[in-house]
């Protein structure tokens, strides 16, 4: 009875997670995200009754057949689901928690050769974007999103958003638009930390320089000797998505017009 509504409970993850799925027919034949899970179950059991080779020989078949390669030793939730699929390496050490997402590319890797815990320990409701590598024994906190492409290799705290290369924090990652599902881990309207910092860093130079420009026509108005200057304009086409609000922001702060 146990085994069949976990299975239920698999199948309606499914559902809940990706919009393309339309019947329980063509997920159970059809998802080799879910059958990776299913393989994985059988091998991480074999795996915990010592029967390490069967073990390794069912996770290398289930990872031929599905392009995913989850040691058995690994440790998954319920209602774990690999969308896509391809390319997902979860180490021996890797801990999962309850109703977690991962995407294709994904990598729960160690950084070291030591025995021991050397995996991600994911926490519940954790969305994984694809391409993104979460690595050593660090923790990721519960209803985290890691984004595309991210390396992580910090502690991650609950409800945060990390982005980038190395991974940084963008914000709090709380399913406040009643949705209860980020896809990639990411949501319109979050923005790289430090693509905010360096836009704040052109938008304090450009305030500078006007304010310059001001000082020196004063001077030049009251007599004074004040040699030309042509500085060159500050330009980063590649930010102009951040120099909006970073623009507003800093003339907030600092009551400019």
């Amino acid at each position: 009875m146990r085994f069949w509504k976990q299975i239920q409970e698999d199948i309606d993850s499914v559902f809940a997670r990706d919009p393309a799925a339309r019947t329980r027919w063509e997920i159970i034949t059809s998802y080799p995200g879910l059958h990776a899970v299913w393989w994985h179950r059988l091998a991480h059991r074999l795996w915990c009754a010592k029967w390490f080779w069967l073990a390794r020989w069912i996770s290398s078949l289930a990872r031929w057949l599905t392009g995913i390669e989850i040691h058995p030793g690994a440790r998954l939730g319920k209602r774990f689901f690999i969308d896509h699929g391809m390319g997902v390496v979860i180490g021996e050490t890797a801990v999962v928690g309850d109703d977690c997402t991962l995407y294709h590319g994904v990598t729960l890797g160690g950084t070291s050769w030591e025995k021991g815990k050397r995996h991600p320990t994911l926490g519940n409701r954790v969305v994984v974007g694809a391409g993104a590598k979460v690595l050593g024994p660090i923790v990721i906190g519960d209803d985290a999103k890691i984004g595309s492409n991210a390396v992580v290799v910090k502690d991650v705290p609950a409800g945060a958003t990390v982005i980038g290369v190395p991974g940084r924090l963008a914000g709090n990652g709380a399913q406040a638009d009643g949705e209860g599902f980020d896809a990639y881990g990411l949501k319109p309207g979050v923005h790289d930390p430090l693509a905010r910092a360096v836009c704040s860093m052109a938008v304090y130079t450009d305030q500078l320089e006007q304010y310059l420009e001001a000082l020196t026509k004063v001077l030049k108005d009251k007599g004074m000797d004040i040699p030309e200057f042509n500085l060159p304009r500050l330009d980063i086409p590649d930010l102009d998505a951040e120099a909006g609000p970073c623009r507003k922001g800093f003339r907030d702060a600092h009551k400019l017009d």
